[in-house]
């Protein structure tokens, strides 16, 4: 009864070893995570997501994540003038697909990669990228500031196992005393720009009531010219009524009598010059 006891009792412990071990042999990869497989301490292969298999107790599996991640980092930095800055820099990054075992072999977590590379690699580059820029086009050329940053931080993980997906300065700052010089500066510029649109949109509308001014005295110069144009014509048509009156009468004087008669009222004059003919009746 004994030895049937402690079979059973052996039977059931090494089925229970039998279930863990066949359980243990499966494992599970994410869609956002790579699995990296390891033999005794020995990189074998990089898993796919899905459901994968392992040989018990000589197998182990690492998860290294393949999606984007953040890092924050302050930082202190001279502009070209000399004007030192506090800046925040905000990378965005993550580990290609194909470079997952040069990760695990070279740092071992992303922890560690983030840790030794980007976090000490990316201030350098971003501090050699604004020693280029003056203060005032830091503050005014903020894009094209990001944008040479990413640029040089790329260059600088080059030989690292991972892919800077953006960058961006979300903060510069400088001395209260600079900031506020740096603003009167813009607002005398703006000042200059505004009178220089003053003046431009002066001389327009001068050069605008010049042209109306030409225009109204071609206008009036026009005007008179039609109108002394129509007394001229309205004086050569008179004086050639008038001369071919002239010669009408000069060739019929009894026409002149006869309009002299019909202009008459009827009544000698009460005075009469000694000799003189009396009128219409040629009498002396």
């Amino acid at each position: 009864m004994k030895n049937k006891a402690g079979f059973f009792v052996l039977a059931a412990g090494l089925f229970v070893v039998i279930i863990l071990c066949a359980f243990s042999a499966f494992y599970q990869t994410d869609q956002g995570e790579r699995a990296v497989v390891l033999r005794n301490g020995s990189l074998q292969h990089v898993a796919e997501p899905g459901l994968g298999f392992k040989t018990p107790v000589l197998d182990s599996v690492r998860f290294i994540s393949v999606r984007d991640h953040n890092v924050v980092m302050p930082l202190e930095a001279y502009s070209f003038d000399q004007q030192p800055a506090t800046m925040q820099v905000s990378v965005t990054y993550r580990v290609p697909v194909d470079r997952v075992a040069d990760l695990y072999s070279e740092y071992g977590t992303l922890e560690a990669l983030q840790a030794r590379v980007i976090e000490r690699r990316t201030p350098d580059a971003v501090k050699n990228v604004f020693g280029k820029f003056t203060a005032v086009r830091a503050i005014q050329e903020r894009e094209k500031l990001g944008v040479d940053a990413l640029q040089a931080v790329n260059l600088a993980m080059r030989d690292a196992p991972v892919q800077i997906v953006g960058l961006q300065v979300e903060e510069v700052g400088f001395s209260k005393a600079y900031e506020q010089s740096i603003e009167q500066r813009m607002l005398a510029q703006v000042q200059i720009e505004t009178t220089r649109q003053q003046k431009q949109t002066a001389e327009i509308q001068a050069e605008i009531k010049v042209v109306q001014a030409k225009a109204d005295a071609d206008a009036k110069r026009q005007q008179f010219q039609a109108e002394a144009d129509g007394i001229r014509l309205r004086g050569e048509a008179e004086a050639a009524a008038i001369e071919a009156r002239a010669k009408a009468l000069a060739s019929n004087t009894g026409l002149v009598n006869l309009m002299a008669v019909e202009k008459w009222d009827g009544q000698l004059p009460t005075t009469q010059v000694p000799g003189s003919a009396v009128p219409f009746l040629g009498v002396k």
